[in-house]
């Protein structure tokens, strides 16, 4: 893993909470957590542990009931809707379990599009997506639409997409749950290569174990409560139940 001496985003005793009637429900617990330039991290759970609510609050997509999220020093629970929004277009890119492509666009468009909304020079750009796109092993597939792609491949697509306006931080919420073991190892591998040779920061939240002991740091949720996993190799992934 590169060496501590940049801090990407630093999360501060964070909490998050839900109310209904009298009934309150404490998803996170004054969680405190550190991403460095590069880093790939993997954030182990269950689901319904709040690992998700984390890996949202970060990106900006939920409010934290209480505590600061900071990106480069800056506060982002201060800041308006409008400078969120930038910084989710031009800082931070975000990969899902399910790739969210827009079905109507081929490849390269899908991976242009955050740039188009950024308002960047279309030939730049698409050379840029095409760029990528063969980085990512699918030059060959620059103009198939996602229908036309199998799963592995359109979440190959998606991380293309995260990348396109080179943030600072990609955050991925389960993306490779709903892949084969196969196509699951190879988009998790590609992960870790970009991240070294872009430098870019990976935080993965995933239940899958074996997966995440790839990753250069592991840590896991449970209850709400974020603590270092000395030794995730030993643990059970729910395919190893079976």
């Amino acid at each position: 893993m590169n060496e501590k001496t940049s801090v990407i985003l630093q999360v501060s005793q964070v909490c998050k909470q839900f109310h209904d009637g009298e009934t309150t429900t404490k998803v996170l617990s004054n969680v405190d957590l550190s991403v460095y330039k590069g880093e790939q991290l993997a954030i182990v759970g269950s689901s319904g542990s709040g690992k998700s609510t984390l890996l949202h609050i970060m990106g900006t997509l939920d409010i934290p009931t209480s505590g600061e999220v900071t990106l480069d020093g800056e506060n982002l629970y201060t800041l308006s809707a409008s400078r969120q929004a930038e910084i989710r277009n031009q800082d931070l890119g975000f990969i899902y379990q399910f790739h969210h492509l827009l079905p109507e666009f081929s490849a390269i468009e899908n991976v242009a599009m955050p740039a188009f909304i950024q308002g960047r020079d279309k030939k730049q750009t698409l050379q840029e997506a095409q760029a990528l796109l063969e980085r990512v092993g699918l030059g060959h597939r620059l103009q198939h639409i996602p229908a036309q792609l199998s799963g592995g491949e359109r979440q190959r697509v998606a991380i293309a997409r995260a990348l396109i306006n080179k943030p600072k931080l990609v955050l991925a919420d389960e993306p490779t749950g709903n892949l084969d073991a196969s196509s699951g190892d190879s988009v998790y591998e590609l992960i870790r290569e970009l991240a070294h040779q872009l430098g870019t920061a990976f935080v993965v939240v995933t239940h899958d174990y074996k997966l995440a002991a790839k990753m250069d740091r592991q840590l896991t949720m449970k209850d709400g409560v974020l603590q270092d996993m000395a030794d995730i190799s030993v643990q059970p992934t729910a395919a190893d139940k079976h």
